[in-house]
């Protein structure tokens, strides 16, 4: 038996029977998440073959499966949520899924939830939307947020009449409605380095702003383009454990965009490898990222072209993936 169905077993409630053709009978969890009444009679069922597992809801016909080789998919993840384990459980499950497949032996190993200081903004920040007198520094940054199409409900934009950062746009980094870091992003296009930044490790910007009535969480590479689409950024194109637990906690449909260059497409694999739904839109070939997606179609129109493209199934994300990154 794999270490699979080891916590799913562990986690199937005390009322089951097994039929002679080998399902495992018990109540389903899933229906009333899926629109349909709360199962009463049983009709969840769970069979082994060897390591693979499969799930299959004769009611309201949700299916979860994972065979070895496999990453645990978001609906087997799903299925284990609503199974009532724990987000550390179902996390550890997945990283420990992800070693086995690599070749890796499982060593003991707790991924701990990240905490974050609380740390000042850059000298004299003040809240742009508070500015009552505007000078050519002030108005530039103005209308670099007019044409990145930025608007000033997104976020607390900031800007510093500091000579270090009076043509930068100030972005803080909020966790638990505390500022716990901060980008300033340069206004001037030949100007080095682009981003002045405080980040703590581990860190994931939007968290939030995922609030109970979303869905889905989208996950792409820069916190600009998270504020087009009220995502959620890595502040690169790499995932850590630290990040991924967070971002597994929000209980939410996962869809990563990646930007579209080298860096982009490693980020796929890890979505693959944590079992998170990838999007790779249909958009023009010169369009690299949700900001210039949002500059050339709007932004309800790249949210609604993230969501129609998010595919969970690897090999359609793989092929599709040849195409969007030639």
């Amino acid at each position: 038996m794999s270490i699979v169905s080891d916590v799913i077993t562990t986690h199937l409630p005390g009322k089951r029977k097994t039929t002679p053709s080998g399902w495992t009978s018990f109540n389903a969890p899933c229906c009333h998440h899926n629109g349909d009444s709360a199962d009463k009679r049983g009709r969840g069922g769970l069979i082994s073959e060897g390591d693979t597992v499969s799930y299959h809801c004769f009611n309201c016909g949700y299916k979860a499966s994972w065979q070895p080789g496999r990453p645990v998919s978001y609906k087997l993840r799903k299925l284990l949520q609503w199974l009532g384990c724990s987000d550390d459980a179902i996390t550890k499950l997945t990283f420990d899924v992800m070693r086995i497949n690599e070749g890796v032996e499982v060593a003991e190993r707790k991924v701990e939830l990240p905490t974050f200081e609380t740390v000042p903004l850059p000298p004299d920040a003040v809240k742009i939307a508070d500015i009552k007198d505007f000078n050519k520094f002030s108005i530039a940054v103005l209308e670099y947020m007019a044409v990145r199409n930025l608007n000033l409900d997104d976020t607390d934009y900031y800007w510093s009449p500091s000579l270090a950062y009076r043509d930068r746009l100030i972005i803080p980094f909020y966790y638990e409605k505390r500022i716990v870091g901060w980008t300033a992003r340069t206004i001037a296009a030949d100007k080095k380095p682009k981003y002045l930044m405080e980040v703590q490790p581990g860190f994931v910007y939007g968290l939030d702003e995922q609030g109970y009535n979303k869905v889905f969480a989208i996950v792409c590479e820069g916190q600009v383009d998270a504020l087009h689409v009220d995502g959620c950024a890595l502040g690169g194109s790499e995932i850590n454990d630290a990040q991924a637990l967070l971002i597994n906690r929000l209980n939410k449909d996962v869809i990563v965009v990646p930007d579209r260059d080298k860096a982009g497409s490693k980020l796929v694999e890890q979505a693959i490898e944590l079992g998170w739904q990838v999007s790779l839109p249909n958009w023009d070939m010169d369009i690299n990222d949700i900001g210039d997606a949002v500059q050339r179609y709007g932004r309800l129109y790249t949210l609604y072209s993230i969501a129609n493209a998010a595919e969970s199934s690897t090999l359609k994300i793989r092929l599709r993936a040849k195409k969007w990154f030639t």
